[in-house]
């Protein structure tokens, strides 16, 4: 009945035009678009704001579109859309964002029937076009409230990149002519249900560390496997549409799910970056095939617990938690940025990803009216989440640091996500992150992943130089993505992420430690002998 609904309001408005230059064009008409993330944001604030400085503003309806007259506007017209907050928080990564995206029209159809959706690949495309302007993302570019000079064949090769990426999936749609397809103007009808990318899409705006503000767009897959985002514009890894399906459905009937809620260690990768690999990424094939049981690994890279929720990237697999699946909580590495001495990134680090560790006592700290700056208060946040779904919460010490005593990379690797006092005193309170985790898990009643522990012993059996068979050390005659002295190069060692083998080696060990957890006991079953 939605679809019909939308079908019938927009059919009429639906004709596919191409961008071009922006030439300043008055128009007096109506405009009318549909506002999609992963279903119609319905409530929404629009906003569209001309060539000329003008802004008219209004609201899309309980199906998520809306409608405007277009009097008085000059075209290129970049339209945007803020759902589930306050569109001066869509740079803001302090606390929870709101959903933000934005499109450009830059061409009057013939019939003057302008359609303006706004949606994750309409958002990609403003996304490669601001980063070309010089802005970190399409948000600054909305904030300037200026659009200025669009120059064609930027617009042109932002269209072919996202062509490029989605034309397998736009045909399966149900599009005749994916080379001409334009996100912002698509038709509604049923035999051409675009929307249903958008549902299995993730869609999100990078952190920017400098700046601490929201950066380019990322798009993952319905599995989180990247598909734009590493870089801030460019090609597209491709869209699985039927895979994305059949992944959905699996969820969807799943006997029981496993969420994991984590950063770079466990997170998954674009296959540009082969063979880097977390742990999360390897964590299906410790499972029996027939157990029922299918692993979401949510991990976002960068990412410490409390910046993981405002972000928005929890709200990703949240909605598909159900009662009897696990959360896998494994946060504490980006927690430690701390740092406010830090002449570059002190001020946003501590602003959005800093949490602050448990002091000797045990007790929380953080500062006064603040205590969203506790680490335990971060992690409990998922904790309370897990539980009100009916799930089972599960803690989780972060990966090993390929350090020893000195802080050099190497073995014997050593205990190292505390903090110290510095000398310059950049860090307002210090402690020990992994502890802290282990008080959580205890205060709680929650089984304990001791992964660092693991991963620490591991490591020195490996030794030297054996760990780099296990952490992220590629050769470029391998992938020569790591050429030119990349991290992750073997003329860079980077001792804490995992290439394939340590991602499985990783996986191995919390099987083991799964089957070593009283608690546990029903998950370990479903797990391979």
């Amino acid at each position: 009945m939605k679809k019909n609904t939308i079908n019938l309001l927009l059919s009429s408005a639906a004709l596919l035009f191409g961008l071009s230059a922006c030439k300043s064009v008055d128009i007096s008409t109506t405009i009318t678009g549909l506002a999609y993330e992963r279903q119609p944001l319905p409530n929404a604030q629009i906003t569209l704001l001309d060539a000329s400085g003008k802004q008219l503003k209004t609201e899309t309806n309980a199906l998520g579109i809306y409608h405007i007259s277009t009097k008085g506007l000059t075209l290129p017209i970049l339209a945007s859309v803020v759902s589930q907050g306050k569109a001066e928080d869509c740079a803001n990564n302090s606390r929870l964002r709101p959903i933000c995206l934005a499109a450009l029209v830059s061409q009057i159809p013939k019939n003057k029937n302008l359609v303006a959706n706004i949606n994750p690949l309409t958002d990609r495309v403003v996304s490669d076009i601001a980063v070309s302007k010089g802005f970190i993302g399409p948000q600054q570019w909305v904030d300037s409230n200026v659009i200025g000079a669009v120059d064609t064949q930027l617009v042109n090769q932002a269209l072919a990149f996202m062509r490029d990426g989605f034309s397998v999936a736009l045909t399966t749609a149900g599009i005749t002519n994916a080379a001409e397809f334009d996100p912002v103007t698509f038709a509604m009808t049923d035999t051409n249900p675009v929307t249903e990318i958008f549902s299995l899409l993730h869609h999100n705006r990078n952190y920017d560390n400098n700046s601490g503000s929201t950066g380019h767009t990322s798009l993952t897959d319905f599995s989180f496997r990247p598909i734009a985002g590493l870089m801030p514009n460019g090609a597209y890894e491709v869209f699985d549409l039927q895979r994305a399906r059949r992944e959905y459905l699996k969820v969807q009937q799943a006997k029981t799910r496993i969420f994991i809620v984590g950063d770079s260690t466990s997170a998954i990768y674009e296959k540009l970056r082969y063979p880097r690999m977390g742990w999360g990424q390897a964590l299906a094939a410790q499972f029996k095939p027939d157990s029922g049981i299918e692993v979401i690994v949510g991990s976002r890279a960068g990412r410490s617990s409390r910046d993981f929720y405002n972000g928005r990237w929890f709200t990703q697999m949240d909605y598909l938690i159900q009662a009897g699946d696990y959360v896998f909580i494994n946060h504490g590495h980006n927690d430690q940025n701390c740092d406010s001495s830090k002449a570059l990134r002190g001020a946003a680090d501590v602003k959005n990803l800093c949490t602050y560790p448990n002091g000797p006592t045990g007790r929380t700290q953080f500062p006064a009216g603040y205590p969203e700056f506790s680490f335990q208060h971060s992690l409990e946040r998922y904790i309370k989440i897990a539980q009100e779904r009916g799930a089972h919460p599960i803690m989780f010490t972060p990966t090993a640091r390929i350090k020893n005593a000195k802080g050099v990379q190497t073995t014997p690797a050593v205990h190292s996500h505390l903090t110290r006092q510095n000398a310059s005193n950049g860090y307002l309170f210090t402690g020990d992150y992994t502890e802290t985790i282990k008080t959580t898990a205890q205060l709680h009643k929650l089984p304990l992943i001791d992964l660092e522990t693991a991963s620490i012993n591991f490591a020195n059996k490996a030794g030297e130089p054996g760990w780099r068979n296990y952490w992220l050390v590629v050769d470029p005659a391998i992938n020569p993505f790591y050429a030119n002295n990349a991290a992750g190069s073997s003329q860079m060692p980077d001792g804490t992420h995992f290439q394939k083998n340590g991602a499985e080696a990783m996986a191995k060990l919390v099987a083991m430690q799964i089957r070593e957890q009283p608690q546990l006991q029903t998950l370990a079953n479903s797990l391979k002998d």
